[in-house]
This record gives C-alpha cells, structure tokens and sequence, in this order.
C-alpha cells in the first residue's frame, strides 16, 4: 500500500482512513528486539501496515518525509535525537507530521507526550491489547482532523508546538532534579507502616495488588499501579527492571544470566528473590553495571 497524499489545499491534514483500510506506520527504536516485539504486534494486529523501520532519531525524520505514513512509533530515548527532538525536526523542516505514540521504558515521559499532543505512550514491555487500543485512538485522530491541534496548518499553533518543543528538548529531566522522597506506606497485619524506601527491596503486582518487600516488612501498598508507586520512588534508586517488578538498584546481589541472552536478579532480601529483567530492559540493565 503506498502513503497517501493530502487533499490539495489543505496540507496540514491527512486524509481520513476509512475503518477497513489499514493505517501505515513506521517504528524507530535503538532497541532491535524491543522494535521487533512491536513490529510483531502491530503486523498481527490486521489494522497496521508497518511501512519502514528506524533505529535513531535522525532516520525518523528521513523516513517520516519518505513515506509520509498514518503514524510513527518513536522511542523516547535514542541516539542523535531524542523522540521529542524528532518532533521538533519535523516541525522545523515543515514535513507534515503523522499520528505520534511514543514508545519508553520509562512512564515520567507520559505527561511530556501528552504536552505535545501525542496519540498515546507505550511503556516498554509492550502489551497487545493496549497496542490495538493506541491504534483504534489513532484511527479515531485521523477521522477526526478538525480536533487534532498538532495537525493544525494554523502559523499560531505550529509557533506554539515549536516553542513548547524548544522547552521540552533544553529543560531537564524532571527526574534528575527530584529530591529523593522518604517514606512509603505500606499495609502490614492491619497497620499502616511508614518504611524507608532505602529499606525497599523490591515491588511487584499480582491480581492488581501491589506487594512490598522490604528488609524487615512485607505488606501491600495503597497505590493501583506500579506507575503510581515509582512516582513516590527515588528514580536514582528505583528501576522497572520488568512490568510486572520494580527494583531497588542498591539491592541487587547478583545478576544472573538467563536463557536466550536474558538476565535475573538476586536480590539481598532473605529470599533471595529472582526477579526476571524483561527484554527491553536489558540494554538499561547492561548500562547500570557496565555488563
């Protein structure tokens, strides 16, 4: 299927796809198996057709104005431009821009992507029925154009994309400039125990509960989501080691490789729990400790 063309006259906007047609995407990714697994899961998602693939930020912008495709998955974190920076290079270069989801390991970039407009972030892992639901998002976008303001041809709002770009790639990254927070509450035998979250070993979710071990305590959380927990979390400290696992990096014992070039951890917890890094965390993995 060959990129479609914008109506004369009206160069800020894509046609709109019928429901049957599939959307054309491109994937840029650094990561080669993290842009495999999503490949994969659009091509089987049937609504898809997944034009070219990417590995840095630069061939973004060389493929987006090639294919001019439906929608482009950009990692957030990729050598010579970031995801947000491939936006601003877009913009820059006047390229019409396609439906945007960016695709991270990290979920403090979600408000980022949603600043500027974005169909949807992925976080890595990626999950099959959230990827169709982006999609559906994206295909609601593009029958609707009118309300969509980063398709916008107005000079006002392209000026302002362009300003609020310039802020996003120089400001810096919230986290690195987040004072580490104290306490967590954690329920334990009927009570409500404040732990130091230096003396958090690990987190998981199972069932939608969301277990704490610490060195001494083991209880639940108060928070739904793994997200909600990291945000009280140190990020200097706390890693997504998996999507169902949140680690304390000052806990780990030892890093056990696994099947298929993966990894585990040992933590140091009287356990000696093994936590499975998923696949697109092994790069991160390999980055902390040098492997």
């Amino acid at each position: 299927m060959a990129p479609y063309s914008t109506p004369a006259g009206n160069p800020g906007f894509p046609s709109p796809i019928p429901s049957t047609t599939p959307l054309t995407a491109i994937v840029v990714d650094d990561e080669p198996l993290a842009r495999q697994e999503l490949v994969y899961l659009l091509e089987q998602s049937d609504g898809v057709e997944v034009l070219a693939q990417g590995t840095n930020g630069i061939e973004a912008v060389d493929l987006v104005r090639s294919f001019q495709p439906d929608l482009v998955f950009l990692d957030v974190q990729m050598p010579g431009l970031d995801g947000f920076a491939v936006l601003k290079k877009l913009l820059d270069k006047k390229i019409r821009l396609p439906q945007v989801v960016f695709a991270t390991a990290f979920d403090q970039y979600a408000v980022r992507a949603f600043e500027v407009n974005a169909v949807d972030y992925l976080l890595k892992p990626f999950d099959r029925s959230r990827v169709l639901k982006t999609i559906e998002k994206a295909r609601t976008r593009i029958a609707a154009p009118l309300e969509t303001p980063i398709e916008s041809n107005s000079d006002s709002r392209i000026d302002a994309l362009l300003k609020l770009m310039e802020e996003q790639v120089q400001a810096p990254k919230a986290s690195s400039l987040r004072p580490q927070i104290g306490k967590v509450v954690v329920r334990a035998q009927n009570r409500l125990l404040l732990v130091d979250q230096r003396e958090i070993c690990y987190a998981s979710i199972e069932d939608g509960e969301i277990n704490v071990f610490a060195q001494a305590i083991e209880g639940q959380s108060n928070c739904r989501t793994l997200e909600e927990l990291m945000d009280l979390l140190d990020p200097e400290m706390f890693w997504r080691a998996h999507r169902s696992f949140v680690v304390n990096i000052q806990h780990i014992r030892e890093v056990v490789p696994w099947f298929k070039s993966s990894y585990q951890l040992r933590m140091d917890d009287a356990k000696k729990t093994e936590i499975p890094v998923s696949r697109a965390q092994t790069k991160r993995l390999r980055e902390l400790f040098n492997l």
